[in-house]
C-alpha cells in the first residue's frame, strides 16, 4: 500500500448541479458550433482576485535538497489581514481589455460592477465601433454582485449577452484556471511598498502575455 494525499476540489456537486453543467455545456456548443451565431472573438471574460503586496512563492519554488538529517525548509505565509487589493480584469480574444482596482476600504457591490461596466462600454466602442456592444458575450461567474438586479439591468441596457455559467465551476472560468495563476506565479516573491507599484506590475505582466496565448485559451 502507499499513502497518497486527497485531491482538493472546490465543491462536491449534486446530481442537479451536474445536470446543469451538462446543460450549459450543450448550450455553449450550440452557440459556438462551426455555423453558429457567435464567434470566440465575441467573448469578454471577467473575474476578480486579490493581489497582496507580497505573494509567497508556491511550494514548488521552495523545494531544496537536504541530507538525511536536514530539516524541512520553512517560509511564512502572509496573514489574511495583510495589505492587498482586489483587481477586476476583463480580457478578450486579443488580450487584456479593462483592469480596475477596487478602492480602498470598499467592498464589491452591484454599484461598483456598474461603474466598471461603463469602462467596458467605452473600451468596446473604441476597439469595435462598428459593432458597439451588440455582439459582446460576457463570461463571468455567479457571484452576488454579478447577478444583482442592478447589474442585470445595466447589461441589458448595454445590449451585452451573458453566457451561461454553472454554479461551483471555477474549472470552467479561464481566469481561475489560467490567467490568475500565471500572474500570481510571476509576482511571487516580489514585495511592493505601494498599491500603485503593485498595479503597475500587474498591468506589465498582463501585457507580456502573448495574443496567441489568449486565443489558445479561447
Amino acid at each position: 500500500m502507499k499513502k497518497i494525499c486527497a485531491r482538493s476540489i472546490p465543491h462536491l456537486l449534486t446530481v442537479d448541479q451536474k445536470r446543469e453543467r451538462v446543460r450549459c455545456a450543450k448550450e455553449l456548443l450550440k452557440i459556438f458550433e462551426p455555423h453558429g451565431p457567435k464567434r470566440d472573438s465575441d467573448i469578454v471574460t471577467v473575474d476578480e482576485t486579490w493581489f497582496p503586496l507580497f505573494t509567497t512563492p508556491p511550494k514548488s519554488l521552495n523545494r531544496m535538497w537536504v541530507d538525511g538529517q536536514g530539516d524541512r525548509p520553512v517560509f511564512l505565509r502572509p496573514g489574511f489581514q495583510g495589505r492587498k487589493r482586489m483587481f477586476t480584469v476583463f480580457f478578450n480574444y486579443s488580450g487584456q481589455f479593462v483592469v480596475d482596482i477596487l478602492p480602498q476600504d470598499t467592498t464589491k457591490t452591484a454599484t461598483y460592477v456598474q461603474n466598471v461596466l461603463a469602462q467596458v462600454r467605452s473600451a468596446i466602442n473604441e476597439q469595435r465601433p462598428k459593432f458597439s456592444t451588440s455582439r459582446t458575450l460576457l463570461l463571468h461567474d455567479n457571484a452576488g454582485p454579478h447577478k444583482a438586479r442592478a447589474t442585470t439591468k445595466s447589461l441589458w441596457e448595454l445590449g451585452i449577452q451573458v453566457l451561461p455559467h454553472s454554479a461551483y465551476s471555477p474549472d470552467l472560468a479561464p481566469c481561475d484556471f489560467w490567467l490568475f495563476p500565471i500572474l500570481k506565479d510571476r509576482l511571487a516573491g516580489r514585495k511592493f511598498d505601494r498599491i500603485q507599484d503593485l498595479a503597475k506590475a500587474v498591468n506589465s505582466e498582463l501585457r507580456t502575455i502573448l495574443e496567441e496565448d489568449y486565443q489558445g485559451i479561447a
